[in-house]
């Protein structure tokens, strides 16, 4: 049940920096697997998974938004989110928890944020001493990318 004076939220780290995600976008969660590359691809991508018997392309978040990619460790995750018709894992390097972000706590998003161009930003929550960037999952990635990944995730399928 979830309020209008409030979001919820995935709340995961990336080097050092704690962000979160609308729930709504996120389909699943799963652990770190081997990965396929794929010849081509944008640099921020770091290949494909088979997920229940389909492939789903993953990108590397950090490189995504022009950051140091940390080391996969057994806290690094995969988090499959779905963007309009898009479906693709995105790599973080642990999730946290779900959270409810009272509506008055988020501020709209300072020019750059934790090194994360603004763009990206749908604002930012403060919670007692935790600050959380929050992911506009809509622009995480640009209309041309979406449709390139539905393109490939279709080729993929088939």
């Amino acid at each position: 049940m979830s309020s209008q004076n409030e979001e919820q939220v995935v709340v995961f780290q990336l080097n050092d920096q704690t962000y979160g995600i609308d729930i709504v976008s996120v389909r699943e969660i799963i652990r770190m697997e081997e990965i396929t590359k794929i010849p081509g691809a944008p640099d921020f991508m770091e290949g494909i998974i088979k997920l229940r018997g389909g492939v789903i392309p993953v990108i590397d978040l950090c490189r995504r938004f022009g950051l140091i990619s940390g080391e996969r460790t057994s806290q690094s995750r995969i988090i499959i989110v779905q963007v309009n018709n898009t479906t693709f894992g995105m790599i973080v390097d642990a999730v946290q928890e779900v959270l409810r972000i009272p509506s008055s706590s988020i501020e709209p998003p300072p020019p750059m944020a934790g090194g994360v161009n603004v763009s990206y930003l749908k604002g930012v929550a403060l919670l007692e001493e935790r600050l959380i960037i929050l992911l506009d999952h809509n622009k995480i990635l640009y209309d041309s990318e979406q449709e390139e990944l539905q393109q490939l995730e279709k080729e993929l399928n088939k």
